[in-house]
């Protein structure tokens, strides 16, 4: 099998875990492998804890990962589950990556139903278990509800409208791959937003995907979670992001927890004893380099951000 996978901002991403040798370390969302082969590199008595929910992707990462040596553990799960697999294995965590782009495996395989430009089965499910999948909510959902995910997920404008044209053409047939989703929402928006800059479908097929996989469900609490019960004390956590839903997450989250405040502003005086739990590595978030955006176009909206606990 064929799995071609481009690795974003990988040096940036390696150098901000400040890998010890002897370390732990957790890949949560381990897709080709790029990141983690890069970590295990560096680890010499050193362990690397690796996530997915992809069958496929561990199964090429593993064969992946025989080329260098560490102690290596993949667990088929969402990363979000990781508390319980540290505590079985009784370790702690001196960092963490979490890569929250959907891989290029994915995108690439049309039968993964990710793609708006390749004609696949709705799916969208990155768990390759997964009974529920894209079919179901764009054929089972409410027309309210659809008009919720367009506009929370994807802050797509059209929502109502496209929502709208799915429930009618799904009345007529079930809608089943990704080109008769796109062609109806193409349908649905005004003719100057099918030819703008982005392509019409994008926004939705965002939010759809974002849906069948819970992405931001959690994620906050997640990310708090790794700090307080995950990380050795200097342990660092690193996060890319490619959207700004969840880039939001990260940094309030972030800022939250680098913070010796977090009172109501209103306020006259601090009454929540809070004392910050990290230190921001990156006041801002690094983007990819120029070289890195000419050669792999799907990292441009890429955000890197990392924090030490303290």
């Amino acid at each position: 099998m064929e799995f071609k996978h481009f690795s974003v901002m990988k040096s940036e991403c390696i150098d901000a875990l400040n890998i010890k040798p002897d370390g732990v370390y957790m890949d949560g969302t381990l897709g080709g492998a790029g990141h983690s082969i890069e970590i295990a590199k560096r680890l010499k008595k050193g362990r690397l804890i690796m996530f997915d929910l992809d069958s496929d992707a561990i199964s090429v990462a593993k064969e992946r990962m025989t080329r260098v040596g560490c102690k290596q553990d993949f667990i088929k799960d969402n990363f979000k589950n990781f508390k319980s697999y540290i505590d079985a294995l009784g370790v702690k965590l001196d960092g963490v990556l979490l890569d929250l782009g959907v891989s290029s495996f994915q995108i690439d395989e049309p039968e993964r139903g990710f793609s708006y430009m390749q004609e696949g089965k709705l799916n969208m499910a990155m768990d390759s278990d997964a009974e529920f999948t894209a079919f179901d909510v764009v054929n089972k959902y409410s027309q309210s509800e659809l008009e919720r995910i367009f506009f929370e997920y994807g802050e797509e404008k059209y929502g109502r409208a496209i929502a709208s044209a799915i429930v009618k053409s799904r009345k007529i047939n079930p809608i089943l791959t990704t080109k008769e989703l796109c062609d109806i929402i193409i349908n649905a928006v005004p003719p100057k937003y099918r030819y703008s800059d982005s392509h019409p479908a994008k926004k939705a097929f965002q939010a759809i995907r974002i849906e069948v996989n819970g992405e931001l469900v959690g994620l906050r609490e997640c990310l708090i979670d790794m700090v307080r019960n995950g990380l050795n004390s200097g342990g660092r956590l690193a996060v890319l992001t490619f959207h700004s839903l969840e880039d939001r997450i990260v940094k309030e989250a972030f800022n939250m927890l680098a913070s010796d405040c977090i009172c109501d502003k209103k306020l006259p005086i601090c009454v929540c004893k809070h004392k910050a739990e990290v230190k921001l590595i990156t006041k801002k978030p690094l983007t990819p380099s120029e070289e890195e955006l000419r050669q792999n176009s799907r990292s441009h909206s890429a955000k890197l951000r990392v924090i030490e606990k303290i």
